[in-house]
């Protein structure tokens, strides 16, 4: 009975690893480069126009109308960091 137990610890250990293991695989998919996204040659969307006009009006510079969804992207992570809007708490702090 013993023994019984111990492998089906030692099952349940290995599988919660591999869960794990698969998560953190996920997890470091989940922000990709974009110059790497499939559709980042195209127009950016609305939503994208829209936030760069709130972060570019906050940050006082003005944005090109015509950029890809890739340069946006890029765009609105730079003006984040300018201005601080739409950053985590841990990101605003250590970026003062």
């Amino acid at each position: 009975m013993a023994r019984f137990l111990i492998r089906l610890l030692k099952s349940l250990v290995m599988a919660d690893q591999n869960n794990s293991k698969q998560n953190q695989e996920q997890n470091s998919n989940a922000i990709k480069d974009p110059d790497k996204w499939t559709t980042g040659g195209e127009p950016m969307t609305g939503a994208q126009k829209s936030y760069l006009n709130t972060l570019s009006t906050e940050a006082g510079e003005e944005v090109e109308e015509d950029l890809t969804k890739a340069e946006a992207s890029k765009k609105i992570n730079e003006l984040q960091q300018e201005t601080g809007r739409g950053l985590d708490n841990n990101q605003n702090q250590s970026s003062k």
